[in-house]
């Protein structure tokens, strides 16, 4: 079995000014670099022009190669208008077999729901890709209230051990995932394999 560390890309899925985004997936990177499971990248999609008309430019050829190579995924969401913002389906649309057979967790924000209608709404999405969603997930209501002027959360505790059990979680559906995806490319029936 492949012991390295999980490849986790750690998406932040709102673009629009003045989000709050970037605060909630410093954190949570923090979290996922102290785990020990994890080598993490942080992709911002403010960082990348991704085509609403699915065209390929340099930057969907840039965030298909850093998700190509993720064992695992995370996306920090928002909720805008009960759901998640549409730069980040856009994203998810411009790519295909590169989420395939990965395990993908959810950090979200927002107002009383904390994000969790953007969360529902995205593993709706993701099933599509043929990618697996972790059940756990953090959420924070009222974000902007949660966080200290550091940008750490005020319920660090609370918070923090949500965290380590979608880590944990993520980690084994990574490993698994990653394992059979050495054995056979995503969609290849085992038993060809073996025969060979």
């Amino acid at each position: 079995m492949n012991s390295a560390p999980l490849n986790l890309a750690i998406i932040i899925g709102s673009v629009r000014e003045g989000r709050f985004g970037p605060t909630v997936a410093r954190w949570f990177a923090g979290q996922a670099a102290a785990h020990g499971g994890y080598n993490v990248n942080v992709i911002d999609l403010a960082d990348y022009d991704i085509p609403s008309n699915m065209t390929r430019n340099s930057d969907v050829e840039r965030f298909s190669e850093q998700i190509a190579v993720a064992d695992a995924i995370v996306v920090v969401t928002q909720e805008y208008n009960h759901s998640f913002a549409g730069p980040l389906k856009t994203a998810i649309d411009a790519l295909k077999k590169e989420w395939h057979g990965k395990p993908v967790g959810f950090v979200a924000y927002g107002g009383i729901s904390g994000g969790l209608r953007a969360v529902e709404a995205l593993r709706i999405v993701f099933a599509e890709v043929h990618a697996t969603t972790i059940r756990e997930s953090v959420a924070f209501p009222l974000a902007w209230q949660k966080f200290d002027a550091n940008g750490q959360p005020v319920e660090a505790e609370i918070v923090g051990t949500a965290a380590k059990l979608m880590l944990d979680n993520l980690e084994w559906w990574g490993v698994a995932l990653r394992e059979m995806r050495d054995r056979a490319p995503y969609g290849q029936p085992l038993s060809a394999v073996v025969a060979d």
